[in-house]
């Protein structure tokens, strides 16, 4: 083994695992558990990974498990800029299925980037609600924010910033809260074995450390009755159990709460764990904690007013692009820069934070035009474009290259559809439809 386990390490489990240790070893000498998440905002996003799926992963609704085949390139294909699925390993689903976020929440991912988490957190929230993803590393957050807008979601907010900083500026605003905590990473010594060189027998104590801090400011920010998930990618009991106890003794106003995996079983004090011998799947580390409280009811916020200038900045953008569904109408719109956004009309003050995303980006303002933004044409349901053109698989790799499509349809914005999903705006004329896609997102020719 070129990177061979680190001894500590090993004895570690050991003492752990006891009969279960042998079982354990071979496991981390077998190949990774590679999974994709499905996007349920993609009508027939399932077709369109047909090629890549071999089975459901039993812990996360629209997770699915790849083929092992390295002809396969999943994340160089259309339906993955289409937004069709998220790449993620099986085991990380689990935090976020026992998060449950429901539509018209609020909810915090404290640790987010690179958004495996926020996606499927968004996803269950259905356009609905408020979701805030935060990462304290800006280039981090950058990510986060690309692939957020590449899966579609409309409701999220993304900001970088270090959690007692949120926690000043936040208290009890949130009704679910996910801590994926930075840590040791033993369980991705499968499946990236340079992290075995990386690690060290002092690494756990000083990432408990750390996870303190973060669940601490955690508990501040979650309201009274509110869920706190904490989860971990390592293996140890120092940032595990270790450090879930020791949250419960500094906050006596939480208790863990019991909850079950499909395909997992039964948590244990409100914790389980997701061993490579017991699962299809890397190693994670999941705990569900209450606060003591009721949980509030939240008034829904009306529509907020509108200006004049608003108004037609709304109006020329349904002229000229498409209709926008209810669930953007309900929100709050404004102007940053030159670019016309909306969000939760609930969403926090965010005054003296660094913003990465404040919301979904709808147009680029010009003196006298607007042009529709490529957020927009990710979370936008295709049957609201005014117009749309139709690619097929060639044309749609040469979309995805910047390329301009032969068109002969109706001229004016359209937004461009590959299997009904969407991979940005054009603007046809002259027999062209002209490619609009962000110069970042284009692929190398």
């Amino acid at each position: 083994m070129s990177h061979p386990l680190p001894e500590a390490f090993l004895k570690n489990m050991q003492d752990m695992l006891g009969d279960e240790y042998p079982a354990f070893l071979r496991a981390l000498d077998l190949p990774p558990a590679l999974a994709l998440r499905l996007n349920p905002k993609r009508a027939g996003a399932e077709a369109a990974a047909g090629a890549y799926i071999d089975g459901p992963v039993p812990w996360a609704e629209w997770g699915r498990y790849l083929v092992r085949d390295e002809a396969l390139k999943p994340g160089g294909s259309v339906a993955h800029a289409a937004g069709a699925f998220y790449l993620q390993e099986a085991s990380a689903m689990a935090s976020a299925a026992v998060l449950d976020a429901r539509p018209g929440e609020r909810v915090l991912d404290l640790c987010a980037a690179p958004g495996g988490k926020s996606t499927q957190i968004a996803a269950a929230m259905g356009d609905a609600g408020l979701l805030v993803s935060n990462d304290p590393e800006p280039s981090r957050a950058k990510a986060l924010a690309g692939n957020l807008e590449r899966m579609g979601a409309a409701n999220a907010l993304v900001v970088s910033a270090l959690p007692d900083r949120l926690a000043a500026l936040w208290p009890e605003r949130f009704d679910a809260l996910l801590v994926d905590a930075p840590c040791s990473g033993e369980g991705m010594f499968r499946r990236d074995p340079a992290a075995r060189d990386a690690w060290s027998p002092a690494a756990p104590e000083g990432c408990a450390k750390r996870q303190a801090g973060i669940l601490d400011a955690a508990a501040r920010l979650l309201r009274p009755g509110g869920r706190l998930v904490y989860s971990t990618c390592t293996f140890n009991a120092a940032e595990n159990e270790g450090s879930v106890e020791g949250f419960l003794a500094r906050h006596p106003e939480f208790a863990p709460e019991a909850f079950q995996l499909p395909g997992v079983g039964a948590s244990s004090n409100g914790a389980l764990r997701l061993l490579p011998n017991r699962v299809r799947g890397d190693g994670h580390f999941v705990a569900k904690l209450r606060k003591a409280g009721d949980v509030p009811r939240h008034d829904t916020p009306g529509p907020a007013r509108i200006d004049r200038t608003l108004a037609g900045y709304l109006d020329a953008l349904e002229r000229e692009a498409c209709r926008l569904p209810e669930f953007i109408r309900a929100m709050e719109f404004f102007v940053q820069g030159d670019r016309l956004y909306c969000r939760p009309a609930d969403a926090p003050q965010t005054r003296g934070l660094k913003v990465v995303s404040p919301g979904l980006c709808l147009a680029r303002l010009g003196r006298n035009h607007l042009e529709p933004e490529h957020a927009l044409a990710m979370a936008l349901p295709p049957e609201c474009a005014l117009r749309t053109a139709s690619l097929d698989d060639e044309a749609a790799r040469a979309w995805l290259r910047g390329e301009a499509i032969a068109d002969a349809g109706e001229k004016g914005w359209a937004l461009a559809l590959w299997r009904g999903m969407p991979l940005g705006w054009g603007k046809r004329s002259d027999g062209l439809l002209k490619n609009h896609m962000p110069k970042g997102l284009r692929r190398p020719r």
